[in-house]
């Protein structure tokens, strides 16, 4: 027997796929919002989809935190997002963690020199003194440049072995260089929300991302709708190994891809990777 969760989800799936046009036409959503004026089928489908998008939206957020089933209760989750990603979309992807029972332990932005090209001798030169400063088997050694600031950045964020305040020199020594604001007294988390924003270079933010999943317990990697198409910064991802490593969301500028992104986080405590939403090649919504 499908279960209520499953069944909210395939739902869910279905409303997605209609908000994004898909099964659009002459079936019975084609005659939403008709009058007695008499429109053009411009006009009747402009209506139907946005009333189809609206009660998706609406649909979503409603069931959002049966849905949750309080996934992440008692889970610890780091927000890094890169140069542009919208504030708004950051509070809402907040707001969904908190419905799923997670607590937000730190919002870490990611400042435009660390993922500048003209940037990288600042960024080496960094990890190379930071490496050292770790120690031994803190840092890959033979790591790239931005894969080892990716595993820096995980240490400063992320839960693991290092001890507090050597992850705090960390985050210090990232802010001072002004490639990372990060909140004062921040504790860490095991899980990390990337939420993605203006175009950065695709291998300075594939090597970012595989050194962040070398650190974390999982890691989710969210953008909007444009960013998985062409060649869109998460549509690159996708298409490199360290796409592989994390789960990865598109569709976070709507409700849907908000809580498709939270429902990775869930999943993302058990298992790794996975490429969801509209675009997603492994379905709408995270099932299990």
């Amino acid at each position: 027997m499908i279960s209520y969760r499953h069944h909210i989800v395939s739902l869910v799936a279905v409303f997605l796929a209609l908000a994004v046009g898909v099964a659009l036409g002459g079936g019975p959503l084609s005659e939403l919002g008709r009058d007695d004026t008499p429109a053009s089928a411009t006009t009747r489908q402009d209506r139907a989809e946005t009333a189809t998008a609206t009660f998706a939206e609406e649909f979503a957020a409603a069931g959002a935190a049966r849905l949750y089933d309080g996934g992440l209760r008692d889970h610890a989750v780091s927000i890094v997002t890169m140069p542009g990603a919208s504030g708004d979309v950051v509070s809402a992807l907040g707001a969904q963690i908190e419905a799923a029972g997670g607590q937000v332990t730190g919002t870490y932005d990611v400042l435009p020199a660390l993922t500048d090209p003209a940037e990288k001798s600042l960024v080496d030169t960094l990890g190379s003194q930071l490496m050292t400063q770790l120690g031994s088997g803190a840092v890959t050694a033979d790591a790239s440049t931005y894969v080892r600031l990716g595993q820096l950045l995980g240490l400063a964020v992320a839960a693991g072995d290092l001890p507090s305040a050597d992850a705090t020199s960390v985050r210090q020594s990232l802010t001072g260089a002004e490639l990372l604001s990060s909140p004062d007294g921040a504790a860490r988390a095991p899980l990390v929300l990337v939420v993605l924003g203006e175009t950065t270079n695709p291998a300075i933010l594939s090597g970012l991302v595989s050194g962040l999943a070398a650190k974390a317990t999982g890691v989710v990697v969210a953008g909007d709708a444009v960013s998985a198409k062409g060649r869109g910064d998460l549509a690159q991802l996708r298409s490199t190994p360290a796409g592989d490593e994390v789960a990865t969301v598109d569709g976070t500028d709507s409700t849907v891809g908000q809580i498709t992104a939270v429902l990775a986080l869930i999943r993302s405590i058990s298992v790794q990777g996975g490429s969801f939403g509209a675009s997603g090649s492994d379905g709408p919504v995270p099932l299990k």
